[in-house]
């Protein structure tokens, strides 16, 4: 798409008739989520926070989801040695876009606790703190709680996002790379994260969008040559990439916790098979990627309003990466996810 928007200047995300006053990327989440001029009602809000800590062992997801009319708080077990994939979830009905928080940066503590689980999600300075508790998961109980290290000083990737419709808006920050430590139990085996080999995800997102979305989303990170190397891909959400109205794309690599700008990137897949390799390349040749599968997983539900046609898999990238610089990365076996996901809701 050529030259893109870099949002570098602070401001609110909306003007007073609900419309963004910016779009573009950013390297921190710079724009304040006014939310009291956001342009549609409560259950048209889409809101989520999402976790994922993994190393070349195992790996722990934690993700509340808040669109209005219900918040669904889940949670996913990877045990990558033998290929295994446990998961729970639970809802609260008629939340109305009031459990997250209005910014991904300030101190935060969300607390979910149920009849079946648990879990809380806690923002404390640098640190982001996960912690379960459930004593009937997979018929021996999980709890622990992981404690992950935000670098102030790291780039993100931040996108403001907007569609044909004025009032539709994506507002999504991820850090891509955040050393983690601490320990689950499940039944009487404790399983330890370590900061030199086990890295976080978060994934936090506002927007409102049509009732039909679909997106493709990849990230991946590790250490090349002992340096932390991590990538942000995806597209599918509003005026993204070629789009006519486009300012940017979510492509990112980070080097060192410096950002990389990627132009657009395509995802090659045979018919959305999670059991299959997946490849992934650039317009510009500067990412061109093979992602082996180890755990696929594909999800069908239909509750009716809510649809989801889900195609997922955690395995290891391989391939070459090419810097702003023209330095030449060699990527061989990081640990990371790509989906291609479909939801009515």
């Amino acid at each position: 798409m050529g030259e893109q928007n870099e949002i570098t200047e602070p401001s609110d995300l909306f003007n007073e008739d609900g419309s963004l006053v910016q779009k573009g990327w950013a390297r921190k989440p710079i724009l304040n989520y006014n939310k009291e001029n956001i342009g549609k009602s409560w259950w048209r809000i889409k809101e989520w926070d999402h976790y994922s800590v993994l190393n070349d062992d195992f790996g722990f997801q934690l993700t509340i989801g808040d669109i209005g009319y219900l918040t669904q708080m889940s949670f996913v077990w990877l045990d990558f040695k033998n290929k295994n994939r446990a998961d729970k979830s639970t809802m609260k009905f008629f939340t109305k876009s009031k459990i997250l928080p209005l910014s991904s940066l300030e101190d935060s503590l969300i607390e979910f606790q149920t009849d079946e689980f648990d879990a809380s999600l806690e923002k404390k300075g640098d640190k982001r703190i996960l912690t379960i508790d459930d004593p009937s998961f997979i018929d021996e109980g999980i709890h622990g709680s992981i404690l992950l290290e935000d670098n102030p000083d790291w780039d993100n990737t931040v996108v403001v996002t907007g569609y044909e419709d004025p009032k539709r808006f994506y507002y999504n920050h991820k850090i891509n790379i955040m050393p983690a430590e601490g320990n689950l139990t499940i039944g009487n085996k404790k399983y330890n994260f370590s900061p030199d080999s086990s890295f976080g995800l978060l994934d936090w997102g506002r927007g409102i969008w049509p009732y039909k979305t679909h997106w493709l989303w990849g990230s991946a990170c590790g250490m090349v040559d002992n340096v932390p190397v991590a990538f942000n891909i995806g597209y599918g959400f509003g005026l993204v990439g070629s789009k006519e109205g486009a300012t940017h794309t979510e492509n990112i690599v980070f080097y060192n916790g410096k950002a990389h700008k990627l132009d657009e990137i395509t995802f090659h897949h045979e018919n959305r098979d999670p059991t299959k390799s997946w490849k992934f390349t650039s317009n510009d040749g500067r990412f061109e990627l093979i992602l082996e599968p180890i755990i696929p997983h594909k999800e069908k539900l239909n509750f009716g309003i809510i649809r989801l046609d889900s195609s997922l898999l955690h395995g290891y990238y391989s391939g070459t990466i090419i810097l702003d610089d023209g330095k030449e990365i060699k990527v061989k076996n990081m640990l990371g996810h790509a989906e291609d996901i479909y939801w009515r809701w």
